[in-house]
């Protein structure tokens, strides 16, 4: 097989700087373009089925050239299946696979050009760091001074210096990711697909690796697909947000976008506005609980989350701003969680959670005010799809 050029753009980066100020450099990024057809990936009206289930139903997406991706749901939205179709372990019954322009839906996956990055690593426990970061290329039948230099880059790229020779037994989780990210850029792939590499990791370590993964993602400028069904793993590390549900995109956008304009009550909740009630419009238009029966088309389906409440003496609901939502009820439950507490308020429409940096009984009567601006509106009746 053909060998790649040594100077690529991986082992350029990794001699281009220190790589420990990878987080502190500024990035600009190109301007990214919802259409999937001009995209460097596109995915058109993808497919897949197993034992007559439908998975996807017709998935179309574009990624941008150097752009990160996150594919973010629930288990068994097809989150998975998408990336195992773009890596090619996965044929789908219809659809199409295009990188570059190049139709790639039916070819095998040595032959893409892509490098998946597993939840579980996939280390070989009998050889060394070296040995791991380099076995994609003895098997693409590289020399071994050339391998020699390439797996030094690595090393040098995640700061794994001194390393090669350990075995990977001796490492710690966070240090076999690296080596697992390692081997996946070694062979220079033209997409990067991640599936949930950061699971297995204890919560402070996914913090600082999560950092270092997007500024050498942005550094290297390779595309990349991360799957997750952590939001705030997708907020830290993507360009853009596609959230999955049934199959299904259901909506897409930056991180910002997701987050304060989701644009159905699923993706409100699934993005941690996971306070929800009906409620509807008074005589004077303010929002209120609904304290009789309603025909479905007078209810709205409001979310909010629980750091945008507080609480209020329960007379505060005979003195409410206009438009705040203002739910009486009564505290049922007090949870400690650091930085405050958190509490969950038992109204007549809907138990709420809401976060208060002062202490209060369980048992007391009190108010929960939500600000106007703070609350995410859909129609009671409106499809998770919307």
């Amino acid at each position: 097989m053909q060998q790649s050029n040594g100077t690529s753009r991986l082992a350029d980066a990794s001699r281009g700087g220190t790589v420990r100020s990878l987080a502190s450099a500024s990035y600009s990024l190109p301007t990214l373009q919802m259409s999937s057809m001009s995209s460097y990936l596109s995915i058109e009206a993808l497919t897949v089925s197993y034992g007559g289930v439908r998975v996807l139903d017709r998935v179309s997406l574009g990624v941008e050239r150097g752009e990160m991706i996150a594919l973010l749901g629930s288990s068994g939205c097809g989150k998975t299946t998408l990336l195992r179709s773009i890596a090619g372990f996965v044929i789908p019954e219809s659809g199409a696979i295009l990188v570059d322009g190049k139709d790639i839906t039916r070819l095998p996956p040595e032959a893409r050009e892509t490098a998946m990055m597993f939840q579980s690593y996939a280390l070989w426990p009998h050889m060394s760091v070296a040995d791991n970061i380099g076995y994609g290329l003895r098997m693409r039948g590289w020399k071994k001074d050339a391998i020699a230099t390439r797996v030094a880059d690595m090393l040098k790229l995640l700061q794994l210096e001194g390393f090669g020779p350990r075995p990977v037994t001796q490492l710690s989780g966070g240090q076999r990711q690296r080596v697992a990210l390692g081997r996946a850029l070694a062979v220079d792939p033209h997409l990067l697909l991640l599936d949930e590499p950061m699971s297995n990791l204890d919560y402070k370590v996914r913090l600082e690796l999560r950092h270092e993964l997007r500024a050498l993602q942005k550094r290297i400028g390779i595309t990349a697909v991360y799957v997750t069904h952590d939001r705030e793993e997708a907020l830290t590390l993507a360009d853009r947000i596609a959230v999955i549900d049934a199959g299904r995109i259901v909506q897409i956008g930056a991180p910002e976008e997701i987050f304060h304009r989701p644009t159905s009550a699923f993706v409100a909740g699934f993005m941690g506005a996971d306070n929800a009630l009906d409620v509807m419009r008074g005589g004077d238009g303010a929002l209120k609980s609904i304290a009789e029966r309603v025909s479905d088309d007078q209810k709205i389906r409001v979310h909010f989350r629980s750091d945008s409440a507080r609480l209020a003496p329960a007379a505060m609901s005979r003195t409410a701003a206009a438009g705040d939502l203002l739910l009486e009820g009564v505290v049922a439950q007090s949870v400690y969680v650091g930085q405050g507490y958190r509490y969950r308020v038992r109204t007549d429409g809907a138990d709420i959670w809401v976060h208060a940096p002062e202490r209060v009984a369980e048992g007391t009567a009190t108010c929960v005010v939500v600000p106007r601006e703070a609350l995410l509106l859909f129609p009671a009746n409106q499809p998770r799809s919307a």
